[in-house]
Parts: C-alpha cells; structure tokens; sequence
C-alpha cells in the first residue's frame, strides 16, 4: 500500500472522521457556552475555569480550586438561565475541580 504524503489539519482530519468531528463539535459548544457566560464571572476567576465536556442538557465546567468552584456554585443559577436565553437547552451545570498536581489514584 502506498502512502500519501498529503498532509492534514486537525479540522480536516475531524471533518473526515465522524466520531472526531462530533468530539470537536461538542468541543466547540462548550468554549461557545463559556464565552457566552464569561461576562456573568468574576474576571478573577476567568484563569481558573476551562469548558468541560456536554452531556445531554448537563454541562461541565472544569476549576483549579475549591474556591472557584464555591463561586460558580453560586452563580449556577444565573449562568443557567443566561444560556437557556441563548438558545441552549442546558438544565444542570457540574463543577469538578481539578486539582494540579495531585497524584492519581490508584
């Protein structure tokens, strides 16, 4: 078999593949939705957040600390129903925290 020397972007490659192009779809929607909710967050916080992974109508939001997080829980509220005017059908917002540094488990 001969190989080509044809190379690809990332786009290309997950445009061609429908399970990648679906992963970066949801990725997309994810940084689409922080960016939307980005203004109801304190700009402290904004380093300490990353999108997380959808899940139906839940949606994930990814901290570096459990202070982070005990602010968005409080937000949780605000940021739901911003989104839901949006146009996305999100019910239920997780908050993990993920720590730096920890090891993992064994």
């Amino acid at each position: 078999m001969r190989q080509s020397n044809r190379s690809f972007t990332l786009l290309q490659a997950a445009a061609d593949s429908p399970t990648l192009a679906r992963l970066s779809a949801l990725a997309q929607d994810s940084n689409d939705r922080l960016k939307a909710v980005k203004t109801l967050i304190p700009e402290t916080l904004w380093s300490a957040i990353q999108p997380g992974p959808i899940d139906g109508a839940s949606w994930c939001l990814l901290v570096n600390s459990n202070a982070a997080s005990a602010k968005l829980r409080q937000l949780t509220p605000a940021l739901l129903a911003h989104l839901r005017t949006k146009g996305w059908d999100v019910t239920a917002l997780r908050i993990k925290v993920q720590m730096r540094g920890a090891l993992p488990r064994t």
